[in-house]
């Protein structure tokens, strides 16, 4: 597995985009609909990988399955709430993988197209730190269309009370130093990216 990209959730799509810009000093690119799980987001390229900010359509009907990123429950301001893997054999890594990661959905947006693990409850595992599990399919990438920020990842802490067992779940499958495992009282994600005006976090 790699890291693939990192997820914003907020309210409305307005609010997302207005505190990713303001702790960032970015504007966002157009992203798309998710008519599949009546969602839409924005996206920011970070090199390697990038950034959505999503949120609920209000313009799609509310479909009869969760949502995912666990958004039919999202409450509160705009947050960084989950993280992205990429792999190249979805079926081999959901059968590797802890309980609960979900099962493959093909998804396509224009001539985006990719398999993800969706949650029948919406909710990843370890309240949702366990990435969400993603396989591209054909040579098309978003980062490869979006515009460079100017930006990079410095850091992601992934923080959760069981960080021993998620670490654990996690070993020799994803080897990235951006990413950390940190105990802590409750879930949540920080970020930390290099700017123009320096360093800033989510």
């Amino acid at each position: 597995m790699r890291l693939d990209h990192l997820a914003v959730s907020a309210l409305t799509l307005e609010d997302g985009v207005a505190h990713v810009g303001a702790a960032l000093g970015v504007r966002l690119a157009p992203g798309g609909r998710h008519p599949h799980m009546a969602t839409h987001n924005r996206l920011l390229g970070l090199g390697d990988v990038y950034l959505e900010v999503i949120a609920a359509d209000p313009s799609a009907q509310r479909p009869a399955w969760p949502r995912w990123f666990d958004l039919d429950r999202f409450s509160g301001a705009p947050r960084l709430t989950n993280w992205v893997a990429a792999c190249d054999d979805l079926a081999a890594e959901l059968a590797a993988g802890p309980d609960g990661l979900g099962l493959p959905v093909a998804l396509s947006r224009g001539d985006l197209r990719w398999i993800m693990a969706v949650p029948p409850t919406g909710r990843l595992p370890f309240d949702g730190a366990f990435p969400a599990l993603i396989q591209w399919e054909g040579d098309v990438h978003p980062v490869q269309r979006l515009p460079d920020s100017g930006l990079r990842l410095l850091g992601l802490d992934i923080v959760h009370p069981q960080a021993t067992a998620l670490r654990k779940a996690l070993s020799g499958r994803l080897e990235d130093t951006r990413v950390r495992i940190v105990q802590g009282p409750e879930k949540a994600l920080r970020a930390s990216f290099s700017t123009p005006a320096g360093t800033r976090r989510l």
